[in-house]
């Protein structure tokens, strides 16, 4: 049986740390109030002090962070006790009713500086309501793996969870797609929120048309965006900024080369970040067809079927949302989806090239020529950006392509590397090799500081005309 958690050491909280779980006001009908599991280790392996600072949480001893995000001791004027939060959900686009949180829990929210409220969410901390036949835990090489992930992504552009805290638990693991036993572990995730499609599928469900209005209220509050038309109800204006965060998802994930491998609506956060990382890939070379889940045996989620899947789950937001609005303004909300994407495409395909963009018609034709090139060639997107930066480079048709567009000022010196940072699954599997022979974490940390380097080198994404962050 789980022990109660130990008090932390006496915290002494820094002006920047601005507890707000709002949440709580949800908490009856959206989750479950649930124990931690009481681990037999602590071993703190990563602490991500610059997601930290934002949250003001940075000044925390060792001691202190393994007490919050290892033993999960409530912080600070946040959530009293952990919260497991209910869904339904499409897997592989099958309806199941039968999700939730099953190894993990809402743990705390706050404000960072900008005033945005953030939640700490956590992966392998547990079994809950919703475990189901599951043990609630995570292997520490799944922990790996997701630490990278979420690097690699923040570094391209993408809007991701970010992995806020890796803490080894010592328990022995078995399970059927790596060898067992293996060594376990409990992360920490940093997200503006955990609100799912999902989530609005079990109110449907439900016939729940409170608690339905009550969750649209909250989203459209915590998440500001477009407000659109002057005479939209509540409902359709979130669609609307679902439809436009999803869509920019979908193009920020084919501009990096990534394929997210399991596109379930339960995986969709209606923040528009990427997140619940499960068989990830980068692209090896440019290939449609690409599929990282080796489950996935009709290809449902393969790399050029994202954009489709990103849309197919904002029509079952609308279909969620019809137990409080009539069709006609959700199927318009839903129209817009191919032209923000190809916007989006636009925009960020630009930007990794290191070009400024012509317009949205001109720049789709130029991605055509950098797709026929990379496909020619059998270069990888990673290889085909670095080498191709600012328009160098190119030759025959993309160098006519190119020759129009003016460069972006480069004066990092990631550009003068040989080759580009990447993080295929022969760079994961040689870190975790390390870490699983001889206990060596030297490359994993050496990996995510050179992903930061690319990042700063890449530099912010130029965000869409009238565009309003997630708050």
């Amino acid at each position: 049986m789980d022990h109660p958690v130990a008090p932390p050491p006496t915290l002494d909280m820094p002006d920047s740390y601005h507890p707000d779980p709002r949440i709580a006001t949800l908490a009856d009908w959206l989750g479950d109030a649930v124990r931690p599991a009481d681990f037999p280790e602590t071993r703190l392996r990563l602490r991500n002090d610059r997601a930290a600072a934002e949250v003001g949480l940075d000044r925390l001893s060792d001691a202190q962070w393994v007490a919050h995000f290892g033993r999960f001791a409530p912080l600070p004027g946040n959530l009293p006790q952990p919260l497991a939060l209910r869904y339904h959900g499409h897997q592989f686009q099958v309806y199941n009713p039968e999700l939730g949180d099953g190894r993990g829990f809402l743990h705390a929210q706050m404000r960072d500086r900008a005033g945005r409220l953030l939640d700490l969410g956590t992966k392998g901390s547990g079994q809950t309501p919703w475990s189901r036949r599951g043990d609630g835990r995570l292997t520490l090489k799944g922990a790996v793996r997701e630490a990278l992930a979420t690097e690699m992504l923040e570094a391209l552009g993408v809007a991701t969870s970010r992995t806020f805290s890796v803490i080894e638990t010592g328990e022995a693991l078995w399970r059927g797609d790596e060898p067992s036993p293996t060594r376990s572990a409990v992360l920490v995730r940093l997200s503006h929120g955990h609100i799912r499609i999902g989530t609005f599928q079990r109110l449907l469900a439900l016939e729940a048309t409170d608690e339905m209005h009550a969750l649209i209220a909250y989203c459209l509050e915590t998440f500001p965006g477009s407000q659109g038309p002057a005479d939209a109800s509540p409902a359709t204006r979130l669609l609307n900024q679902v439809v436009e965060r999803l869509a920019d998802l979908a193009a920020q994930w084919m501009v990096a080369g990534f394929v997210h491998g399991v596109l379930n609506t339960d995986n969709m956060n209606v923040t528009g970040e990427s997140f619940d990382y499960g068989p990830w890939r980068w692209l090896p070379r440019w290939d449609p067809q690409f599929t990282a889940a080796y489950f996935d045996h009709q290809r449902l989620y393969a790399f050029g079927r994202q954009p489709q899947t990103l849309h197919w789950n904002c029509g079952q937001l609308a279909v969620a949302l019809r137990l409080v609005e009539d069709a006609p303004p959700l199927i318009a909300a839903l129209a817009r989806f191919p032209e923000l994407y190809r916007a989006a495409m636009a925009r960020r395909w630009c930007w990794r090239l290191g070009i400024a963009p012509r317009g949205v018609d001109a720049d789709s034709a130029l991605i055509a020529q950098c797709e026929k090139a990379m496909v020619e060639t059998g270069q990888g997107p990673d290889a085909f950006f670095h080498a191709r930066r600012g328009g160098r480079g190119a030759t025959g048709a993309l160098a006519e392509a190119l020759a129009p567009y003016r460069p972006v000022s480069d004066n990092h010196p990631y550009w003068d590397d040989n080759a580009p940072e990447t993080m295929t699954i022969d760079d994961v599997e040689a870190i975790w090799a390390r870490i699983a022979d001889d206990d060596d974490w030297g490359a994993f940390h050496a990996k995510i500081a050179a992903v930061r380097r690319m990042g700063e080198a890449l530099g912010p994404v130029l965000p869409p005309a009238g565009h309003v962050s997630p708050g």
